[in-house]
């Protein structure tokens, strides 16, 4: 009897250190399970689940994007493939009275010059970008809009206005994101902003050697660096480009001249205005692509010239790109004339080109190569210097199945 008193105590202890870890254990799993039910929601965010038509489970996201900031960030990561549909409501209210919902102002002749991220948006609308860094694609939302992403990057919400009009800007849009598919399932569906870096074998040192370094103007005085071979038809360039926001540049000054006209009557942006022609392989530039905000196109834009080269690769047309970024003006120290200077840092517009088309989702392998003497340290045909790391940029696109 002695003994059974004496393990009585022993036993009710055993027993209540077990009660004890189970419920610690419980309260950890519970804490676990709540957190990754919103694994993507801001803390200033709402986020819940509900069901939609056609869809068995919906998760979705509740914010604000303040009319006084350029951008919102989501804390949303989305997947390549990812669909989401955002819809919005609220006002905004600039200094001069102007008060607007989500679908922004009507565009007037004065928004043909302006400092907006998505061109020919309406002044205030409500829109998105993946992304956020320059070369970030932007996108229309207005009152509601269905987005797919083209690659793996963080969702930003902002408003189509310059920062002059964010500074006196009052009130907020209240914004609704619904995840309709998560996306791709495959590991590169993960990658931000494009496939990952790799080799293309394709590219040999031989096929490297039998491609001029630099173009030259029409008197064969070099100029500017072949820094970027694009693999793919000339169709599926011209997809790539446009579809990055890039714009094909008028041919002549009289084009120029009628189409800035056309676009300031239809009050569109002008940012084709055209660039001069420069020589590979005996003859001017197929393509010419620009890049820029309306109200910095005449002295500062992302700019390019393409060549479609005799050379094929894996049996699709090799073209050879010539990238530079126009900083401002210098003289011409060919003529004494004033011309475009160029930012002497040519990797930065080169890596813009990486970034701009491997976000569209259309380039199936990127990466860098060293060819045989590399050009580090040059000039211009004007004079301009420049310098570079001498690596070239290879992108080959996704094939379409047409035939250049």
């Amino acid at each position: 009897m002695k003994t059974m008193k004496r393990a009585v105590p022993a036993t009710i202890a055993i027993a209540t250190a077990a009660l004890l870890m189970l419920s610690a254990m419980l309260t950890i799993a519970v804490a676990q399970d709540g957190q990754q039910s919103t694994p993507n929601s801001a803390a200033t965010s709402t986020a819940e689940s509900g069901v939609s038509q056609g869809v068995s489970h919906t998760e979705w996201y509740t914010l604000e994007v303040d009319g006084s900031k350029q951008w919102r960030d989501s804390a949303i990561d989305l997947r390549a493939g990812a669909q989401v549909k955002i819809t919005a409501e609220g006002t905004v209210t600039y200094a001069k009275g102007n008060q607007f919902g989500p679908e922004g102002i009507p565009r007037t002749i004065k928004d043909v010059i302006h400092e907006y991220a998505v061109p020919n948006g309406a002044h205030g609308e409500l829109i998105g970008r993946l992304g956020s860094g320059d070369a970030a694609e932007t996108f229309e939302v207005g009152i509601s809009a269905t987005y797919t992403a083209p690659v793996a990057g963080r969702l930003f919400l902002g408003i189509n206005q310059s920062a002059r009009d964010a500074e006196s800007a009052s009130g907020v849009f209240q914004v609704k994101i619904e995840l309709l598919n998560a996306g791709l399932s495959t590991p590169d569906a993960a990658q931000v902003g494009g496939p990952p870096e790799t080799a293309v074998p394709a590219i040999t040192p031989r096929l490297l050697d039998l491609i001029p370094r630099r173009v030259t103007d029409q008197k064969h005085s070099p100029g500017d660096s072949v820094n970027i071979l694009i693999v793919g038809t000339g169709a599926e360039v011209v997809k790539a480009f446009t579809s990055a926001q890039w714009v094909e540049v008028d041919g002549s000054v009289e084009s120029s001249v009628l189409g800035g006209v056309i676009d300031t009557i239809e009050k569109k942006d002008y940012l084709t205005m055209p660039m001069s022609t420069l020589y590979l392989f005996g003859r001017p530039q197929d393509y010419g692509f620009a890049h820029a905000e309306p109200v910095r196109v005449v002295m500062s834009r992302n700019h390019l010239r393409a060549w479609k080269s005799p050379y094929k690769v894996d049996g699709r047309p090799l073209w050879c790109v010539a990238a530079t970024h126009d900083i401002g003006f210098e003289r011409d120290q060919r003529n004494n004339r004033v011309t475009h200077k160029i930012d002497p840092a040519i990797d930065g517009e080169r890596e813009f080109v990486n970034q701009t088309l491997s976000g569209t989702g259309l380039v199936a392998a990127r990466g860098h190569v060293v060819p045989t003497h590399p050009v580090t340290e040059a000039k211009t045909a004007t004079g301009g210097e420049f310098h570079s790391d001498g690596r070239i940029l290879i992108l080959v696109l996704k094939g379409s199945g047409a035939k250049d």
